[in-house]
């Protein structure tokens, strides 16, 4: 079953969606809707911190933050500070194709060898990726961003939560059917 829709129109948000930060970060990004101007950030987005992955949107009117596979359990406080100081009431989750968080456990050698050209010792690099790997990796973009997207609605309730994959070679936002 597909669960990834292209958002090439208005008409293809979901009605759940729409009239809110979330459409309009789709129809600033995917759209080209002018950027209106804001003085308060709408919307959080939590995001992968890959390079690869950049958003069209107006200065000030989302908190983002970046973080492997747009893992938030690690920003949590970053989350609730955005909520409750920042009044944000919508949330965007954006994972993305082709993530380096997905499969991770294979890129033990490329990890350490690359801690050790960076002065590491090479038991202390691998001691560090075997601590910390297991939090950070991913088995599917789609399926870890809606597991994070449910995790947030049950810590924040009457905040709406979307999850969304990001295509970097089309610089795209689609939304996935959860």
């Amino acid at each position: 079953m597909e669960r990834v829709y292209p958002v090439d129109s208005v008409d293809q948000i979901f009605p759940r969606y729409r009239d809110t930060p979330v459409s309009r970060l789709l129809e600033y990004h995917n759209l080209r809707r002018p950027h209106d101007q804001y003085t308060q950030a709408e919307l959080l987005i939590g995001m992968c911190m890959d390079n690869r992955n950049h958003l069209s949107i107006p200065d000030n009117f989302a908190y983002i933050l970046r973080a492997g596979g747009a893992n938030m359990r690690p920003s949590e406080f970053k989350v609730s500070y955005a909520i409750a100081v920042g009044g944000v009431r919508a949330i965007v989750l954006i994972g993305h194709n082709h993530c380096g968080m997905v499969n991770l456990m294979a890129r033990e050698q490329a990890f350490v060898d690359g801690l050790v050209e960076a002065g590491w010792d090479r038991g202390a690099a691998a001691e560090h990726f075997h601590h910390f790997a297991p939090i950070f990796e991913i088995g599917s973009e789609i399926d870890f961003v809606c597991a994070e997207a449910n995790r947030l609605r049950l810590r924040y309730p009457k905040v709406l939560v979307a999850p969304m994959l990001y295509k970097v070679e089309e610089n795209r936002l689609y939304l996935i059917d959860e």
